[in-house]
């Protein structure tokens, strides 16, 4: 009698490609999750593996034909088909693994279309309904994967769509210079006009006051967003706490990281240092040992 393959062990090279996908492209991502224990892990990767194909069919091939094969690669795989390559051969096992959903894959690449087609967000309200579709509905991918086995309510469906957008409002924080030699002006219309940046300003590179207001508005907004999951981190299974909370505090602290450089981020991308990075996952692992202890106590035990 022979026992049956561990699917993750029988596609460890397509895994391998989605981990080389990951650790190539998102330094945080990468650090945070490789805390996960290995089938969680390999499931963030391959959910990883297909974000960027996504993105990379905008940001660097600007192409509607290969989004829209990759849109038909997805129907095929929620139809039950397998398309061919690394990618979906990992997310085959993560989906047999998992209670995994498409519909967020799905949202996914609606929001790469928006890019396709972009305007600049009128308001915040519009800023984020854009971050849903790019990125919260990543948190959403990712939650089965942080609770898994148990049933997810929509508080903390909110939570995980709260996470996602306030990280794509970081990135917008971190990029508006690369952002702005692309064509795309993410700062909200009302917020810039509220704090008086013109898109001269933006040509110049200036980071004068306005910039800085402009940029501090949307920054309270996306510290606001990271706190729902953080209040609410012991809802997560016990071994996906310290790799979700790390996530949190390593890509807010890039907020931090921008302030330090000057709000340089039109002229250069800011980047957390080593040093700064294991000083947040620190500070992550003390508080969330603090709110474990506080649970306990509140139990009586």
């Amino acid at each position: 009698m022979y026992a049956a393959r561990d699917p993750f062990e029988e596609h460890a090279d397509d895994f391998a490609w989605c981990e080389d996908v990951i650790r190539r492209n998102s330094h945080s991502f990468y650090r945070a999750f490789s805390l996960l224990p290995p089938r969680k892990r390999k499931g963030v990767y391959a959910v990883y593996a297909f974000c960027r194909a996504a993105d990379d069919c905008v940001d660097v091939e600007a192409s509607r034909e290969r989004l829209d094969g990759l849109q038909r690669d997805l129907e095929r795989f929620d139809a039950g088909g397998m398309p061919h390559g690394p990618l979906w051969q990992a997310l085959g096992v993560v989906f047999g693994a998992f209670d995994e959903d498409t519909a967020p894959f799905f949202d996914m690449l609606e929001g790469q279309r928006r890019d396709l087609s972009f305007r600049q967000p009128a308001d915040l309200g519009e800023l984020e309904d854009y971050g849903y579709y790019v990125a919260g509905s990543v948190g959403l991918m990712l939650l089965p994967l942080l609770r898994a086995g148990r049933p997810v309510d929509d508080a903390l469906r909110a939570d995980a769509v709260a996470l996602g957008v306030a990280m794509q409002l970081t990135n917008i924080l971190r990029d508006v210079g690369e952002d702005w030699d692309a064509g795309r002006v993410y700062l909200p219309a009302a917020v810039m006009e509220e704090a008086g940046l013109t898109r001269d300003d933006l040509a110049a590179h200036r980071a004068n006051a306005a910039f800085r207001s402009a940029w501090e508005r949307v920054a309270r907004r996306s510290e606001e967003l990271y706190l729902p999951l953080q209040r609410d981190i012991l809802r997560l299974d016990e071994d996906s706490r310290l790799p979700a909370l790390s996530s949190l505090f390593l890509y807010r602290g890039i907020m931090d990281q921008v302030r330090a450089d000057g709000y340089s981020c039109l002229e250069r991308r800011s980047a957390v240092t080593k040093e700064r990075a294991a000083a947040l996952v620190d500070e992550a692992r003390a508080l969330l040992a603090r709110d474990e202890k506080a649970a306990l106590a509140a139990e009586g035990r």
